[in-house]
């Protein structure tokens, strides 16, 4: 069986999107791309669409663009059904509440990337529903080197601006409070314009080639979280690409934070800036703590979070979708 790759937004549309330009001519583009990719696609033997195929329109438009005569597979590794459902415009709400629930209902099988989102798709009416966690390649994300830096222990995260601004931007007084008493520093990685400046923030770009080059360089990964449907519907891809290095975590126990990191064994959880305080000080003063936490969490993610663990796996459960031939 053959396959064929067609994101909807291309590298052109996020380069201008992060960096600040326009981006209405290229979205524009996006749609039209896609209108015909849905009509090019009814000599398919399976569709495996991630989240939806028409952002921000309706359910009844998507419904009739997407083939009927094509088993569908729909994918969700974030709560993106919260864009609608949970917008501050009442128009919104109204018209793209419900759109995702119909779309997993309609589908033969839904994948989620933890309980929660499983949890709303069975609500929905799905007819199969799947826990497909975040996985990462084991031959790309190598052990991190054992190194020394000279400048001290570096507290690490990686993400995008809007994360940054969300997440990390509340923590940074207390961050930069336990790397300075620790003589290291924190390195943002993806933060791009919107890190604050300051003397012990590294703001570092990100790219597909550099990314897990930027990960050795940390001591500590961080991922922090607010208690919110969004965040409950995350699926820990920071963690889990931090501990494939070889690279202690510390996380907020939110959603499938809680089940990623296993306190005190490969990481620690922390909720208050109390308990952030206390667990940035553990692990940036003792480096044989981390060694052995940053090799539990790699022992981790080669049982329970890799590609060579889950694609055979997910490859079987489309196969199985496509020797149905159940269409919608």
């Amino acid at each position: 069986m053959s396959s064929s790759l067609q994101p909807f937004f291309d590298d052109n549309y996020l380069r201008r999107l992060y960096s600040g330009s326009p981006t209405l001519a290229t979205t524009l583009v996006a749609y039209a791309r896609r209108a015909g990719q849905l009509i090019r696609a009814g000599h398919a033997d399976i569709m495996w669409l991630e989240k939806e195929a028409l952002p921000w329109l309706p359910w009844a438009l998507e419904c009739a663009m997407l083939p009927r005569v094509v088993p569908l597979v729909v994918d969700y590794d974030d709560a993106v059904f919260h864009r609608y459902d949970l917008h501050p415009s009442a128009a919104v709400r109204r018209l793209l509440g419900r759109k995702l629930d119909r779309l997993m209902a309609s589908a033969s099988l839904v994948t989620a990337g933890n309980c929660y989102l499983a949890d709303r798709a069975k609500m929905a009416g799905a007819q199969q529903v799947e826990i497909v966690p975040t996985v990462v390649d084991l031959t790309a994300y190598t052990l991190r080197p054992d190194t020394f830096s000279a400048s001290g222990p570096t507290i690490g995260w990686i993400g995008t601006p809007s994360t940054w601004t969300e997440y990390m931007a509340p923590k940074l007084p207390l961050l930069t409070q336990a790397a300075e008493a620790a003589g290291g520093r924190i390195a943002a990685v993806g933060a791009g314009r919107a890190a604050a400046a300051y003397p012990l923030l590294d703001n570092l770009p990100w790219t597909e080639e550099s990314e897990v080059m930027r990960i050795h360089e940390m001591d500590i990964g961080i991922m922090p979280l607010t208690d919110t449907p969004w965040a409950r519907g995350k699926c820990g891809y920071k963690l889990i690409q931090y501990m494939a290095c070889g690279i202690p975590v510390i996380a907020s126990p939110v959603g499938v934070n809680a089940e990623i990191v296993e306190h005190g064994v490969n990481g620690l959880l922390a909720s208050s800036d109390a308990e952030w305080a206390e667990a940035l000080q553990t692990l940036l003063r003792d480096a044989n703590l981390r060694a052995r936490m940053g090799e539990a969490g790699r022992r981790k993610v080669e049982r329970d979070y890799s590609l060579q663990v889950w694609g055979p796996r997910v490859a079987q459960m489309l196969r199985d979708v496509a020797s149905t031939g159940k269409s919608r």
